[in-house]
């Protein structure tokens, strides 16, 4: 894995050889990767009736004992010996991801249990395989987790002052989160 660069222009995924077939949504150094837990993979075919492989919901790095949904926006996980991601963003649901599920309802069904899954960042390149060890290597005080921030920016918009003041946030989803408040904030007085 290693930094892709800017969604425009940049390499894509932080997965080499991995397409990013989006690029106005998806891509770029803060979503270089998008992890998901196997554990709520589980939970899912569980909820779904089937097994789901890893990598069905898009995902470039399946974990296995690592709350990803909550872990907080900004920590940096080391996985193997040399790759360091840092947590960025949840992912949202978006039209493909609909598709490819193929099931009715699947965006709201999957918004609503706010399982979403995170974007890393590439702090320091490295290989990656099946089976390395993915360790929480920091977390940043007073920070927000992913389930706090997808719900943040899918159902609860309340919760987007907590973005918008975390400790850990990045400048792109810190920017977007207050662009939503003040696009809110016109509303209302309107």
């Amino acid at each position: 894995m290693r930094a892709p660069g800017s969604k425009r222009d940049g390499l894509g995924s932080g997965l080499v050889g991995d397409h990013v077939g989006d690029r106005r949504h998806h891509g770029g150094d803060d979503q270089a990767v998008y992890a998901y837990a196997r554990e709520d993979y589980d939970w899912w075919g569980g909820e779904l009736g089937r097994e789901l492989p890893g990598g069905v919901f898009g995902d470039n790095l399946t974990t296995f004992g690592v709350d990803v949904s909550g872990a907080v926006v900004g920590e940096t996980w080391r996985v193997g010996e040399q790759l360091v991601l840092a947590v960025t963003a949840p992912r949202i649901p978006c039209a493909t991801f609909h598709a490819v599920m193929g099931l009715p309802g699947w965006t709201k069904r999957f918004t609503r249990e706010a399982r979403p899954g995170a974007y890393l960042r590439v702090v320091e390149p490295g290989p990656v395989g099946a089976g390395d060890a993915v360790a929480v290597t920091d977390r940043p005080a007073g920070g927000i987790t992913i389930a706090e921030a997808f719900r943040a920016f899918t159902s609860e918009p309340a919760l987007l002052e907590g973005v918008v003041s975390a400790n850990g946030v990045g400048d792109g989803l810190r920017d977007e989160a207050a662009q939503l408040l003040r696009r809110r904030s016109e509303v209302d007085q309107v």
